[in-house]
């Protein structure tokens, strides 16, 4: 049986030093969370355009990948799509209901910065 190819293929955001904050991020949660994120994210990939309860969209061109952590966290993933892929622009745990006004500017100002 063949699998399913990936509509819309994830890619992590990289900085002008090389560093992926992202993939980074990801690496320091354990084992459990990092693979509700990784599905996560895999839903979006292969399921694209996708709604909640997976995917909201946050406006100018910004999206959040909404994940309910083992560890009782709400863990969020803000990218956009650049030419048929998902870049992975900044993570976060969220802790108040609104996303914090912080996380969106460092998502945008990273967006602007590979739309350059």
């Amino acid at each position: 049986m063949q699998s399913q190819p990936k509509k819309c293929p994830a890619a992590f955001y990289q900085s002008p030093n090389g560093s992926e904050p992202v993939r980074e991020w990801l690496q320091t949660f354990p084992k459990t969370d990092r693979t509700v994120l990784g599905k996560d994210i895999a839903t979006v990939e292969y399921g694209w355009p996708i709604g909640m309860p997976v995917c909201k969209f946050l406006g100018a061109g910004l999206w959040e990948i909404r994940s309910s952590l083992p560890s009782k966290r709400e863990a969020r993933v803000i990218f956009c799509v650049v030419k048929e892929r998902i870049i992975l622009l900044h993570g976060f745990i969220k802790k108040t209901q609104k996303t914090p006004a912080k996380e969106l500017k460092l998502a945008a100002s990273r967006k602007k910065e590979i739309e350059a």
